[in-house]
């Protein structure tokens, strides 16, 4: 089995329900050709790099299916070129690295940041090690009663 991957950005003018009904239109001429589907993603409303028909802004969606042969890929390519509610399109083949790589990013293992919690006491520092001797002989040179009393704002 062969592997592919077809990517096309429909029209935002449409309707939601249109915009699905797009993309359930070539799934299910995938199937009928005898594709298998192995992943659909509906990437949603983004910014086009530049105007298309006047619009700067598509749906995108993105088909991952295995199929025996590469012979249905142009049934759908000439529908998707007829078909005046698809903006553009892309379609390629995955090698086994491109397999992988969406099958983890399907399963999370590539695209989450995970980023590490400091310290409590770390966060809780005022001053770093340098700064701290001037900063503490500022604050004994400040009479206490010019930090409590409260200033007007300007005018």
């Amino acid at each position: 089995m062969k592997h592919f991957e077809v990517t096309f950005i429909v029209d935002p003018v449409l309707s939601g329900d249109e915009v699905k009904s797009t993309a359930q239109t070539y799934q299910e001429m995938l199937t009928k050709e005898g594709a298998s589907i192995v992943h659909v993603d509906e990437m949603g409303l983004r910014q086009l790099a530049y105007p298309l028909n006047k619009r700067s802004t598509g749906v995108y969606y993105c088909i991952e299916f295995s199929a025996p042969t590469g012979a249905l890929i142009g049934k759908v390519e000439l529908a998707m070129k007829r078909d005046e509610r698809i903006m553009r399109f892309l379609t390629i083949a995955l090698d086994k690295f491109g397999v992988k790589y969406n099958d983890d990013k399907r399963n999370g293992k590539i695209g989450k940041k995970v980023r590490k919690e400091k310290p409590v006491a770390e966060l809780s520092r005022p001053y770093s090690p340098k700064v701290a001797p001037i900063a503490q002989a500022i604050e004994a040179e400040i009479p206490e009663e010019i930090l409590e009393t409260p200033t007007k704002p300007v005018e």
